[in-house]
């Protein structure tokens, strides 16, 4: 019973539907889309799959799973240290306002459904990163810390599919066909960064970083990053 209680909460955190916004990002692949980097599947897997072995992807979930062992251990000092260190991370200003306007909504929702939650977050000096904020209801849901990763790796990579779908165009049975092929990838990478420590904290992500910058300026945008 408590095991099929704590997946049905890994569901609802990770679904499409939870009001936190993140349909409205593409996270740099509008302007790889509009600069023909990536137009059609093949080219689509190839990113998604870099991304998961050295991107700053692998960060955030790192960061995430920091925030729930915090969180566990009601160290609000290391929650605080973590989110400061999540800012930091993010190389452009997109990428900075997606973390804290998703982790933004995400925290008034959670302060509605669990409002003991209200400690953890108001110890935060700095706006809660999304990757905290899920780190933190993880916890306090007492998910498996390897679920919640595969959990956050997947969200993560249906909602860049989602965007693709729209702006390659991809059809939906193709974006289905891909989620499949990057579950062995997502489960690989959620094993390695179950092991980082936090001196392995580092990621190869100047693809993601130059693609953030070019959307900040590209004239014709669908979505914010």
């Amino acid at each position: 019973m408590t095991n099929n209680l704590n997946l049905l909460r890994l569901l609802q955190i990770t679904n499409t539907a939870l009001p936190v916004g993140a349909y409205s990002y593409s996270e740099g692949l509008e302007s790889l889309v509009e600069a023909k980097v990536i137009d059609d599947q093949i080219t689509l897997k190839h990113w998604l799959e870099q991304e998961l072995r050295y991107g700053a992807i692998r960060i955030e979930a790192a960061i995430m799973l920091r925030g729930y062992r915090a969180t566990e251990s009601g160290d609000l000092e290391a929650l605080e240290y973590w989110n400061n260190w999540a800012k930091a991370a993010r190389e452009t200003a997109e990428l900075r306002e997606q973390s804290w306007q998703m982790g933004h909504a995400l925290r008034r929702l959670l302060e509605n459904l669990e409002p003991p939650l209200s400690k953890e977050f108001n110890s935060l000096s700095q706006e809660v990163s999304f990757a905290i904020g899920f780190g933190i209801i993880s916890a306090h849901w007492e998910i498996n810390p390897s679920a919640a990763i595969l959990g956050y790796l997947h969200s993560w990579a249906t909602n860049l599919i989602s965007a693709s779908i729209r702006l390659i165009p991809l059809g939906q049975t193709t974006g289905q066909q891909l989620l499949s092929k990057l579950h062995n990838p997502i489960v690989e990478a959620s094993s390695e960064i179950l092991a980082l420590t936090d001196d392995d904290l580092s990621s190869c992500g100047w693809g993601l970083a130059l693609a953030s910058m070019a959307h900040e300026i590209q004239y014709s945008r669908l979505f914010r990053s």
